[in-house]
């Protein structure tokens, strides 16, 4: 199976309820019927019933179990509100402002996320991603242990000679999409955040690559520090990680390369998540693989919220939602688990 068929047959086992807001967009009725089609999630659009109705009959799909729900009619929509009020009163939100912003589709289904109606979001086919980031950042909030929302992708290679990507046969990239020039604590944030996705996605141990144009001290330059201050941060808030810097990207995806220029190294010729020293390197780079390197890139995924909101490009495709959403049902899945996991270690030591 592939990377993708996999983490579908994951979050079959325990398929999640992911809302979508744009649910009137033939795009995402498409995908939502496939979704219904194969069980991995259990899809709610928003949106006018009639007119997703007829979208679907246009498409000559069906809807099966999908559920539909439309902000201008929900009885939940009241309730919605205060949590928005609560959340954002000391920002000088109204009550009336609240209300009016809960029934905005975006806000809607990332309400529904943070009331527990639904275990995750994907938005953004119609939306930037900066309104996608925002809804979600206001009505979800950050995780307890985040500092900040950013990005991954991720990317699946094709086979190259040189390149051990393990069983997975794929890489995350971060951040691509959401922080345009990290500090170095926001970087070491990153790092974390996407290694423990990696684990979640990959199935597997992160190695994580933190990449510049220098390996080991090859040149010196402010920008350089800031990935060498990262590190040192990353090592010290999560000493359990794998992960290296600063690395120039061959070292740290080819052996040979990484044996000449960082010996020693756990990561060097073996990373399989690698972190950008910012938007700009980030962005590009994971467009140049996408195009020029044949990969798929599946993304952006968003880390740091406290439940499950993801982003999709404005020219996606219904395979590409219907990806983001298996994404999104892991992504809630690996929440519960790490949720229960205090409760467990009480119940078994209590």
């Amino acid at each position: 199976m592939t990377l993708v068929e996999k983490i579908k047959a994951r979050a079959r086992v325990l398929p999640q309820r992911i809302v979508l807001p744009e649910g009137e967009d033939p795009r995402i009725v498409s995908a939502a019927a496939a979704i219904a089609r194969d069980g991995y999630a259990k899809i709610i659009l928003i949106g006018r019933k009639q007119t997703i109705d007829t979208v679907a009959a246009d498409l000559h799909v069906a809807l099966g179990d999908v559920a539909i729900a439309d902000p201008s009619t929900s009885l939940r929509a009241e309730e919605y509100a205060r949590i928005y009020y609560e959340r954002r009163r000391a920002r000088g939100v109204s009550l009336d402002e609240a209300r009016e912003m809960s029934r905005r589709p975006l806000h809607f289904a990332a309400l529904s996320v943070a009331a527990g109606d639904a275990d995750g979001s994907v938005g953004g086919a119609a939306n930037t991603t900066a309104e996608t980031v925002r809804a979600a950042l206001h009505a979800i909030g950050l995780a307890p242990e985040a500092k900040l929302v950013s990005s991954f992708f991720v990317m699946i290679v094709p086979e190259r000679g040189e390149l051990d990507l393990g069983p997975a046969g794929a890489l995350l990239f971060a951040d691509c999409a959401v922080v345009p020039d990290p500090s170095p604590e926001e970087l070491a944030e990153i790092a974390r955040a996407t290694a423990e996705n990696a684990r979640a996605i990959l199935d597997a141990e992160p190695r994580v690559a933190l990449l510049s144009f220098s390996t080991k001290g090859s040149a010196n330059n402010p920008c350089v520090e800031k990935v060498r201050e990262a590190l040192r941060i990353l090592k010290a808030r999560a000493p359990e990680l794998t992960a290296d810097g600063e690395l120039q990207a061959d070292a740290a995806l080819v052996a040979r390369v990484g044996n000449s220029k960082a010996p020693g190294s756990l990561v060097a010729g073996r990373a399989n998540v690698l972190i950008f020293p910012d938007l700009n390197s980030g962005n590009i780079g994971y467009k140049l693989v996408e195009r020029l390197g044949g990969a798929q890139a599946l993304g952006p995924i968003l880390q740091g919220l406290d439940r499950p909101a993801n982003d999709l490009s404005r020219g996606c495709s219904a395979e590409d939602v219907a990806n983001v959403v298996a994404f999104t049902a892991l992504q809630a899945i690996a929440r519960k688990e790490k949720t229960l996991e205090p409760q467990m270690h009480t119940d078994k030591h209590g």
